[in-house]
């Protein structure tokens, strides 16, 4: 049995949004928080000099080279640090009491496969420290996260908002039916309003599965409307995230209709990009 959720900062604005979505599925849920930061390996240091420079008169340049590589791996610690100590701050605010850090260095997605073993739900923020906001581009650990990682991955948008109502698109698959078990079993989601929706054509065994499932969601407390709206997945979903006024988009990465093509193929980024509401992605 899960007993905490992973978050993952890096220090740049989305960290701020990635410990209050923790947060707020912590306290909802009754879990603890661990909160990782992940010092990459280029600014780890312990740079290998040997056999690039030849020695002699140069030893000094050698030494001071070496000196500045371990300058700044220490400085990438101390910042690691601060960083994990302003995110634990951030979730005590919202009374979380069960709080703990990693620092750890090396690879994103490997340190991850060890980190999230025991968490419920990772999150991440939609975009890192290196992401360029004037191309709009997706954190390039974004994606590699969702992909490797074995828990559920909530994307956090780049502030929170209060978290009400709750778009399921929901396609049948095994991936959304993972996600439905866990809003009809996890105390995180309890009371909140599910709005379910299918992107493609209306036909009586859609609308049996929309039924079936809406009747479990309603006996496990929820306020559920399912609808079947025709049109290409993407863009169904986008409009609907505008219009219903969702504040969490809920997927499942892969599916087994075109929605499945979305987190395969290079579009994984555009659709979690074009929402701006926080994402939960099951697998």
């Amino acid at each position: 049995m899960s007993d905490k959720l992973l978050a993952l900062v890096d220090g740049s604005i989305y960290s701020r949004s990635v410990c209050d979505h923790a947060a707020w599925l912590a306290d909802r849920a009754g879990w603890g928080v661990e909160i990782l930061h992940v010092i990459g390996r280029r600014d780890i240091g312990h740079l290998d000099l040997s056999g690039s420079i030849a020695l002699g008169a140069r030893s000094a340049l050698l030494a001071e080279l070496s000196e500045l590589d371990e300058t700044r791996a220490r400085l990438s610690r101390e910042k690691g640090r601060a960083i994990l100590e302003d995110a634990e701050a951030i979730v005590r605010q919202h009374g979380v009491s069960s709080v703990s850090s990693r620092l750890m260095s090396g690879d994103l997605v490997e340190t991850l496969v060890e980190a999230e073993a025991g968490a419920a739900i990772v999150v991440v923020g939609k975009r890192g420290e290196a992401a360029d906001f004037a191309k709009m581009h997706l954190g390039s650990n974004v994606e590699r996260v969702v992909r490797s990682s074995s828990r559920p991955v909530l994307v956090a948008s780049r502030a929170f908002q209060p978290i009400q109502l709750v778009l399921v698109a929901f396609d049948a698959g095994p991936s959304v039916m993972k996600a439905i078990d866990h809003i009809c079993g996890n105390r995180a989601f309890a009371g909140l309003d599910i709005r379910l929706l299918t992107a493609g054509n209306e036909n009586a065994e859609v609308r049996a599965k929309l039924e079936s499932v809406s009747a479990r969601l309603r006996g496990a407390g929820h306020s559920v409307v399912a609808e079947v709206k025709p049109g290409q997945p993407e863009q169904v979903i986008a409009d609907e995230v505008e219009k219903s006024g969702a504040d969490l988009l809920v997927m499942g990465a892969y599916g087994h209709s075109r929605i499945r093509n979305l987190f395969i193929g290079s579009t994984t980024s555009e659709m979690i990009r074009s929402c701006k509401i926080p994402v939960l992605l099951f697998r």
